[in-house]
């Protein structure tokens, strides 16, 4: 063994620097997390060459006493602790007491504070965790953290940074989280001289969203709340028209702390079952807020991931609370035609005015800016305008805070001075061309709604084309009728009443072993929807009865693929999530597409539509059925300019 060394305090501080310090996000991270936990109701953040040349973050929080700053720097000092007992109940963002000392220790860091208390703030300047100055210096209150040349003197550490670009988009997900968890504070995002975000702070999580995410989105969201003795549950789930490819628009927090959780995205998506597709991935934004001392915190550095007291009960109850919220809300989805939006003149340019993000990416040379004031018939008519022109020739006036009510009241009334409204048509859908108000509960699948509706007919031998309160809707055959099948079989399961149809000669089926094991480890789903299976000796099983509402199904092909879905079950999965999904395979016996159905037929299906809870998707996630507003179809004939 070599000589035992004790290490300076210089490369200890480096060292620990790279359990915090990943990159420019980890920095603003833990920065924007001090300034919320020192009260700011305002935070700033600016960023040059992704945040490694230069970062900012200024808030107008408590700010920190002067004689306080360089403890601040120290490692392991922090205001949020005092001894291990409070590791049990920790309810501010930064506790550990790492974030300045490792920052400071790859990066020169800048920092301006000041006390509502003292007249003068201070000025400290740190540069690889060398004191460099401490002095006097004017200054409003809250405080002020710059941020240069990370990793100038790591540069190993540097040459493993990623794209400008890239490291940027990492600052904004890192904003974007951390709005979305505090609606009640007002961020904003500069990204190389260009403002790319900004929340009103308002306190609303939905008008966040829309701030963040825009129109199409925001309109397509449902609430949810849950809460019990040891935990609640808040926050926005996304109907099936805004899932996307990816889980990037899965947003979890637990008591307001942006997490990542496997278990947690599984549980969501579960509660989805039955309304996406596969491969789809839901949108949604959730809090959990638990009570003190059902979560640890103090797992992970980044403190990304949390352990819950009893994470089955969380997923389980998460799941329900998704699924019957879906199911309570008519998912109709609407057809949209694609239009040439309206040019507004330039008397616009003095709107205040707030990029969005439009998709995932920061760098969308296409991003749709929206308003600050929330109110639709300004906001959305704004936004097709600044869609529609060049970033060059939007140069908004800044309001002050709070906002000229009276300003916004008059700009609004100049926007909708400018509607055309010379035809007929116009005139009639004025008040209807919101685009933002989809989805409105309007009742297709009731009793009373079916003695309205009118068969136009089919086409394609597959759809069904019915003319009901101004909207034309268009079923699907296929989907339609695999949901009856499912729900039926599924009500038969619940009620015990499912009924096996006897073999004769029994089907012989040759499998692997693992099949076989797979068969083990399922069988009782198998039997419980009616499978009667015995085994035939070495790798063979017999079925000798099938589930009698399947009997026009060849049961052997329809066995083996069952079986072969199982593989995709899960350790943790209920007996009662497999059963389901073994059920679905139901969809095999719905009559296909071009099969020509009788007009008796078709509302036969719809009134079997009507005794579903969640008639909107088939099991798989596709939709049932589509509309096309009257409205719509106007635009599509140019009979609305």
């Amino acid at each position: 063994m070599g000589k035992i060394n004790v290490l300076s305090q210089e490369t200890i501080d480096k060292i620990a620097a790279g359990e915090v310090v990943e990159r420019p996000a980890s920095v603003a991270k833990e920065l924007i997390e001090n300034s919320i936990d020192a009260g700011a109701t305002a935070i700033s953040v600016e960023i040059k060459g992704g945040g490694i040349e230069y970062l900012r973050i200024t808030d107008n929080g408590v700010g920190i006493e002067k004689d306080q700053i360089p403890v601040a720097f120290l490692r392991h000092s922090t205001s949020k602790i005092k001894d291990a007992e409070d590791l049990n109940n920790v309810h501010s963002l930064g506790f550990r007491g790492e974030a300045l000392s490792s920052i400071s220790a790859v990066s020169k860091v800048e920092l301006i504070t000041k006390t509502k208390d003292n007249l003068l703030g201070a000025s400290y300047i740190i540069e690889g965790a060398k004191e460099i100055s401490l002095s006097d210096v004017g200054a409003p209150d809250g405080t002020t953290f710059i941020i240069r040349q990370l990793f100038y003197n790591t540069p190993a550490r540097k040459k493993f940074l990623k794209a400008e670009s890239t490291e940027g988009s990492y600052v904004f997900d890192v904003v974007e989280h951390l709005a979305l968890s505090h609606p009640e504070i007002s961020f904003k995002l500069i990204i190389n001289g260009k403002e790319k975000l900004m929340t009103s702070g308002n306190g609303s999580l939905s008008d966040t969203i829309y701030q963040i995410y825009g129109r199409q989105i925001a309109a397509n969201i449902l609430d949810i709340s849950y809460e019990d003795e040891l935990f609640s549950i808040t926050g926005y789930i996304g109907l099936s028209i805004i899932a996307r490819g990816n889980r990037a628009f899965e947003h979890f927090f637990v008591n307001d702390r942006y997490i990542k959780s496997n278990n947690l995205s599984r549980a969501c998506e579960e509660g989805y079952y039955g309304f996406l597709m596969g491969h789809q991935y839901p949108f949604f934004v959730l809090n959990i807020n638990t009570i003190d001392g059902a979560v640890d915190v103090n797992v992970h550095p980044t403190k990304q991931e949390v352990r819950f007291e009893n994470e089955p009960k969380v997923c389980e109850i998460l799941t329900k609370v998704i699924n019957s919220r879906l199911r309570r809300r008519e998912d109709v989805v609407e057809a949209k035609v694609e239009e040439e939006k309206p040019k507004f003149n330039n008397t616009f340019n003095t709107i205040v005015s707030t990029p969005v993000r439009n998709s995932s990416s920061i760098e969308s040379s296409t991003s749709v800016e929206k308003t600050t004031a929330l109110d639709t018939s300004s906001d959305e008519l704004i936004a097709d305008y600044k869609s529609e022109t060049s970033s060059e020739e939007i140069k908004p006036v800044k309001l002050p805070e709070p906002f000229e009510k009276n300003r916004l009241e008059a700009i609004k009334a100049s926007i909708t001075s400018q509607i055309r409204k010379d035809t007929p048509y116009e005139r009639k859908f004025a008040e209807k061309n919101t685009g933002g108000e989809k989805y409105e509960q309007i009742s297709f699948l009731t009793r009373e709604a079916v003695k309205e509706h009118k068969i136009i007919g089919q086409v394609f031998d597959t759809y069904w084309i019915i003319e009901y309160d101004k909207n034309m809707y268009i079923i699907d055959q296929h989907a339609a009728h695999e949901k009856v099948l499912f729900e039926k079989t599924m009500a038969r399961l619940k009620n015990k009443e499912m009924t096996s149809q006897m073999v004769s000669p029994p089907v012989i089926i040759s499998l692997s072993q693992q099949d076989i094991l797979l068969y083990e480890r399922y069988h009782e789903a198998f039997e419980s929807l009616g499978y009667r299976v015995e085994s035939f000796g070495g790798n063979e099983l017999a079925i000798t009865a099938v589930p009698g509402n399947l009997f026009s199904l060849d049961p052997k092909q329809f066995f083996l693929e069952a079986l072969a879905d199982c593989q995709s079950y899960k350790a943790s999965d209920s007996f009662d999530i497999i059963v389901e999904r073994v059920a679905s395979m139901s969809c095999k016996a719905a009559v296909k597409g071009n099969n020509r159905l009788s007009i008796p037929e078709v509302k036969t299906l719809i009134n079997d539509l009507l005794e579903l809870e969640n008639p909107y998707h088939c099991p798989h996630g596709r939709p049932t059925m589509i509309s096309f507003s009257e409205y719509e179809l106007a635009k599509k004939f140019k009979r609305i300019v």
